[in-house]
């Protein structure tokens, strides 16, 4: 049996002390669904991550469970994207190993930074409702995942770079051997 929520307990007590009379079914229904309204909604618990191969997919599911605002849901992925090129098995992630700053951020965009930014959202999202007027928590985790996104943005640009700069200076090596 489901456990009463908000002022179910409050129009139990009305009721059974005589006090709601014959319009005991209103006040039950009416102070059951004003309770519910006001009750924050159950929220989805936050991720774990079982072993290092599933973080990145789990992170992709645990905001697939909450209703986000469609420009903060695009960012996202964009962002998991990101992360999972930079991830994947190969040479990226086999240069991404060498520089433990690029990993730390990595490992803490996946294990801290994604899951406590759309857990926040859902935990304030239905303030809005309590205290109309208030800044919508939309508009911080978009600005959040914009963030995070630029700061993500970084181990890439710098292996594109290293990468540029080697190029150049296979070229520059040919180049001096005459041929």
């Amino acid at each position: 049996m489901p456990r009463p929520r908000g002022a179910a307990p409050v129009a139990y007590a009305l009721t059974f002390t005589g006090l709601a009379g014959a319009y005991w079914p209103v006040v039950i229904a009416g102070l059951y669904g004003a309770g519910a309204l006001i009750a924050p909604p159950t929220r989805p618990p936050a991720p774990e991550f079982p072993d290092a191969s599933s973080r990145l997919e789990t992170l992709r599911e645990y905001p697939a469970e909450v209703d986000l605002p469609p420009g903060a849901a695009g960012r996202l992925v964009e962002l998991t994207d990101l992360l999972d090129g930079l991830l994947a098995p190969g040479w990226v992630s086999e240069a991404l190993a060498t520089d433990p700053e690029g990993v730390h951020a990595l490992a803490r965009f996946v294990h801290q930074d994604i899951p406590e930014s759309v857990d926040t959202f859902v935990r304030t999202r239905w303030w809005t409702r309590v205290a109309p007027g208030s800044e919508p928590p939309e508009r911080h985790l978009k600005r959040q995942l914009d963030l995070l996104h630029r700061e993500a943005e970084g181990p890439a640009t710098g292996l594109c770079e290293a990468e540029t700069r080697r190029r150049r200076t296979h070229t520059r090596y040919l180049e001096d051997r005459g041929l």
